[in-house]
Parts: structure tokens; sequence; C-alpha cells
């Protein structure tokens, strides 16, 4: 099959193209760097021209309350770019318990974005995954002060992104779920607990305390960011931190 992967140079995107590629499709990578814009639609009937499936895993450049905006223009103009080019499948890569927390401006965006697929005329699928190992880093950075990481205890189920974009090209190689398949990684730790295992790992000195007040996570009452039914990712934290 051709498939247009809008996003398809960033940390998924460039795995979801290889892996659609090695598999014998025929997947190309579009981004602002390839001459598509998806807010102006520069580029976007020509890059979808031909496929037989879109996966768009552009992203919000903030995750404040403008990331509903990015969603709502983005999509609309990629979904008039597929109807008009004859797409029969539209995927996205969405975040387990994103409807769950709508305190989250990014995480109400995301559903947004879930939304107008679903409602929108292509067959599609919708790809939820739990928190990314990759982002591990980051998360500690928002609260880090001098010798230590406040965080929260939030239960994370993360996942490698090698183990998304397999989970995605899978998906966008299949029939159209006309749903949501969740993916998540193998293990739940809270998130305090990753911290303290991230920093002995990399030798980091800096010491973990549990603060339920501390960074985005704050936000998330409960367990609804993991999901012990999803599809199971292999890569196990540890293995992937070696």
């Amino acid at each position: 099959m051709r498939v247009a992967v809008i996003g398809g140079t960033g940390l998924i995107g460039s795995q979801v193209v290889t892996d659609l590629n090695a598999a014998g499709h025929e997947a190309v990578p579009h981004s602002q760097s390839t001459g598509v814009d998806v807010i102006s639609g520069r580029g976007l009937d020509e890059a979808v021209a031909g496929a037989d499936v879109v996966v768009n895993l552009t992203n919000s450049p903030t995750f404040d309350e403008a990331s509903p905006a990015f969603f709502q223009t983005s999509m609309d103009n990629l979904l008039a770019a597929a109807r008009k080019g004859g797409v029969g499948h539209f995927v996205i890569l969405s975040i387990v318990g994103a409807d769950q927390v709508p305190e989250l401006d990014y995480y109400r965006a995301k559903v947004l974005q879930e939304q107008i697929l679903a409602a929108g005329a292509v067959p599609y699928s919708i790809v939820r995954a739990t928190q990314f190992m990759e982002f591990m880093d980051a998360v500690m950075s928002w609260t880090s002060d001098g010798d230590t990481v406040r965080l929260p205890a939030t239960p994370i189920q993360p996942i490698a992104a090698k183990d998304v974009a397999g989970a995605v090209a899978q998906v966008a190689a299949g029939a159209p779920l006309n749903g949501i398949r969740n993916i998540a990684g193998p293990e739940i730790f809270t998130l305090d607990e990753l911290g303290r295992i991230t920093l002995s790992h990399k030798g980091d000195n800096r010491s973990v305390v549990t603060d339920p007040t501390a960074g985005m996570f704050a936000a998330v009452k409960g367990d609804v960011l993991t999901d012990e039914h999803a599809h199971l990712a292999p890569t196990r934290y540890t293995d992937w931190l070696t």
C-alpha cells in the first residue's frame, strides 16, 4: 500500500516509515521540512494524492491552551485533503486515558482530535499509547531543583517509542478499526519510582521526593494513564535503559 506519513520525520514517524517500508509497503514521510504545512494546508493535497492510507503524527508545538486550535485546524485540513484524494484509511496516535484528564489542556486537545476524526467521512483508526519511555528525562527536568527531583506517585505504564511505531505501522497496514486500540508497556510503575530507577541507572546522585503537587502529572487522578488490558509491548523499562 501507499502510505503518506504526515509528521514522518519525528521520533515516531521516522520509525513508522521504516517499519512500513520494511514490510513491503511504500511509505513516504512528509513534514514542514519536505514542504508540507498542516496549518496553512500547503502541500497537503500533493502529499496525500494517490495514498491508500494517511498516518497523521504531527503534534502541537505547545501543550497549553493553544493546542486545541492546532488539532482543530490541522485535522480539518488533513481530512479535506484525504477526502479529495480518495484516501481509504486515516490513522492518528493519541494517549491512553486522555479523556480522563480534562484538567490538562493538551489531553483535551487530543480528545478533540479523536472526535474530529471519528466524525469525519474517512474510515479511521486511533492508536492510544501510554507514556513514552523517551520522555522520562523531560518529565524530571520540569520539577528538578538542585539535588532533588519532585515527582507525584502517578501510576505510569511506559512504552518504548520503537514499540509505539511498530503498533502504528501494524494498524496502518490493516483494515480501519473505526475505533480505538490501546497499546502499553508491559509494566506499571509510579512516576516517582520510575524517576528513582532512571537516576540510579544513570549514576545520577539526585534524589526523588514524592510530591503529589509536582508537574503536569499531578493533575492525573488514579490509574487512568494505565491499561492492563491494552495490547502490551515487549520492551521493559530497565532493558530500554541499557
